[in-house]
């Protein structure tokens, strides 16, 4: 068996844990499909936080506590750039996480190209996983708020909207700046095309999923593959397990619930992406037009409970 999973964010990576489980268990093969929208450039390095959150988790190298960056991590690169009041200081960037960083931009530099990049560094920490970013090309999410300084809208990086302000501005859409000439990352249609089941993760739908999606050509191969397509909602009883996703889902006029979810991604039936849908048994209730739905728990507690939402999604493909 051959599981495609669509990913992204602190969520997207523990789900990744109890499909490598399932997997395992199966003896399937899977590739992670990882969204690169929240990419950027920070004191010259390039940090791609999806990516490396899914490294970290899948390699037992990432703070559980935090739930983002290294275990065992200290600040003194942090500190010393503060000093210098060097900006931004709204993000900071571990000691040991610079260390990846500084790899990763110096092969970049080199002429790399970001999936080889994260192939290489993957070596080390042996995800079990094969992960691809949707593309190599540029591709950052961007969100579009009303200047808090006044005269008009402006438009900033998803991080600065996310961390710094806590995605309390005024804000009026997200654009996925670069998605129009961008291609999918070499291996990532062609894993597409033999998998036997796509898996959605529980990530956030508007700033996780929607930039993969966004890659030209990776929506329509979804659409045109054989492999059913099932997701699992981020929403449980109308509220996001963690993050963000209810802010971001008002943006977009979306009713933050399983439901509301459901419908954004749409049935494949219909043009959307959808053949199944898992939810929580609060929202057993819930109706996607033209695709089943089946409830079963979706909090991710722990490695098997996680396996065993995977296996409820593949028995629903």
């Amino acid at each position: 068996m051959r599981i495609v999973v669509l990913t992204g964010g602190i969520g997207g990576a523990r789900f990744l844990l109890g499909v490598r489980a399932y997997a395992r268990e199966m003896g399937a093969e899977v590739t992670a499909v990882v969204n690169v929208g929240d990419d950027l450039y920070l004191h010259g390095l390039k940090v791609c936080p999806d990516l490396d959150s899914v490294m970290y988790t899948l390699g037992g190298g990432a703070d559980p506590e935090r739930g983002w960056g290294r275990v065992d991590e200290t600040w003194t690169v942090k500190s010393e750039l503060a000093a210098y009041g060097a900006e931004p200081t709204w993000f900071g960037l571990g000691d040991r996480d610079v260390a990846t960083h500084l790899v990763r931009t110096t092969m970049l530099n080199g002429g790399y190209p970001l999936s080889a990049v994260t192939e290489a560094l993957a070596t080390r920490w042996q995800p079990g996983v094969r992960m691809l970013p949707a593309t190599d090309d540029r591709l950052e999410t961007h969100v579009v708020v009303s200047d808090p300084d006044g005269g008009g809208q402006r438009a900033i990086h998803f991080q600065e909207w996310w961390i710094r302000h806590r995605a309390g501005l005024p804000t009026h859409r997200f654009v996925f700046v670069g998605a129009e000439t961008a291609k999918p990352a070499p291996g990532v249609l062609d894993a597409i095309a033999a998998a036997d089941v796509v898996l959605v993760a529980p990530s956030n739908p508007v700033v996780s999923i929607a930039p993969v999606l966004a890659v030209p050509g990776l929506r329509e191969a979804l659409a045109d593959g054989s492999a059913p397509v099932v997701g699992v909602s981020p929403i449980i009883g109308g509220s996001a397990v963690r993050g963000m996703a209810d802010r971001c889902l008002a943006v977009l006029g979306v009713e933050c619930s399983a439901a509301g979810v459901g419908a954004l991604y749409g049935g494949r039936s219909s043009g959307g992406l959808l053949d199944g849908w898992l939810v929580a048994p609060e929202d057993a209730g819930a109706v996607v037009p033209g695709v089943p739905v089946r409830a079963v728990p979706l909090l991710m507690t722990d490695e098997a409970a996680t396996a065993a939402m995977v296996r409820a999604a593949v028995e629903l493909a």
